[in-house]
């Protein structure tokens, strides 16, 4: 399974908290849709002939593009990299693009999968985060989505914000529940460096995120979720059987991914790579030809503490018997070791041969990740 990831810089206004490469403007848009197309033929052989299963719109905001748009680059991929003919090609939208007319336009294209950022159904959260739309414009987007057809649909939330009280965030998740929608990922709020966000709360104009409330939102996510039905099949994203995310799943599985757009990832399991985060520098080093990302390659080591912190993130698991297969018996048992602690406080379990995290866990997931990483030192 390998999946394309297309990245789209443009926003109508840039959220408060976003650490994401965009920019607050759809200048240079039709000269970027060029370079895009240009990058996708130069790295047609990327992925090695590998039938592209799911190809994920991403920004910035993609529904700021057309739906011609959408299929020309649609197309264009098409002309490049082997595409599943079953592919799921999901397209990231905002609630105040999702008109009638836009929406039935969509519906024309192959895009058969949208992820809508809702991020709360309040109009308080919605302005701390800036966001462009209002809860009203919400609720009707969900309904206009559902009444076109798209069936397949996601949307994201946000808790943690300081202004989002445990009443609100159960009656976010309810609110969620009564869609029908079978996906949802949700995302704890986080204060990145040299977001506008971190500014304001710096100089005490906007109310600091607190860690204690956000764990007591997870917790109260997982619970209400779980007993709906709904399986925790990664640390941020709930689905009904049969509607996991595909292009998450690539992410968290190990699959192997080409990234397009300015700063865009790749992985193909051995390297990764990054593209420059700088529209001007990104068009000028498309159609020059010029190399326009930075390459890594990964050490043994890298390789094994990658599977160790996605695999945990995963209702599958970290499969010790993969680590043994792949890594050699000195990793699998180091892993094994670097276990012990957290199995005996509680926040991991052994099943056979796969380790995963408690719910207890979940709270610590990066934590104890990091804790079971091998750096090169030990290797010696």
């Amino acid at each position: 399974m390998a999946g394309i990831y297309i990245h789209i810089p443009f926003c109508k206004q840039k959220c408060h908290y976003c650490n994401f490469f965009s920019l607050a403007s759809v200048r240079n848009k039709a000269t970027f849709l060029d370079a895009l197309k240009h990058e996708m033929a130069s790295r047609a052989g990327y992925l090695n002939g590998e039938t592209v299963n799911t190809v994920y719109f991403g920004g910035g905001t993609p529904s700021l593009l057309s739906a011609a748009e959408v299929s020309g680059l649609i197309a264009a991929l098409k002309q490049h990299f082997q595409v599943d003919p079953a592919v799921e090609i999901t397209l990231e939208a905002n609630p105040d693009d999702l008109s009638t007319g836009y929406l039935s336009e969509l519906t024309g294209t192959e895009v058969n999968r949208l992820s809508i950022g809702v991020q709360s159904f309040f109009d308080d959260d919605l302005t701390y985060l800036n966001r462009a739309h209002n809860a009203a414009e919400a609720i009707s987007a969900l309904s206009r989505a559902q009444a076109a057809g798209f069936s397949n649909l996601t949307m994201d939330l946000i808790y943690g914000i300081p202004t989002l009280t445990d009443e609100k965030w159960l009656a976010n998740i309810g609110r969620f529940l009564n869609t029908g929608i079978n996906h949802l990922s949700a995302y704890a709020l986080t204060v990145e460096h040299k977001t506008a966000l971190h500014l304001l709360i710096s100089k005490g104009r906007a109310a600091a995120v607190d860690e204690q409330q956000s764990a007591r939102h997870f917790e109260m996510l997982m619970n209400t979720l779980q007993q709906h039905g709904f399986i925790h099949y990664e640390i941020s994203n709930f689905a009904r059987p049969g509607y996991y995310s595909r292009h998450n799943s690539i992410y968290w599985l190990g699959g192997h991914y080409v990234g397009l757009g300015p700063s865009a990832h790749s992985f193909n399991g051995h390297s990764r790579q990054w593209n420059v985060s700088n529209l001007t520098a990104y068009i000028a080093h498309t159609e020059s030809q010029q190399q326009l990302y930075e390459h890594e390659q990964l050490s043994v080591e890298q390789q094994y503490n990658e599977y160790v912190m996605t695999s945990l993130r995963t209702s599958w698991g970290c499969d010790t018997e993969h680590i043994l297969n792949v890594f050699g018996v000195v990793y699998r048992d180091y892993c094994l070791a670097q276990s012990k602690k957290h199995i005996s406080s509680g926040h991991l379990f052994c099943d056979q041969h796969r380790l995963f995290l408690t719910d207890k866990g979940k709270l610590f997931a990066d934590g104890i990740a990091a804790d079971m990483f091998r750096d090169q030192d030990e290797s010696h």
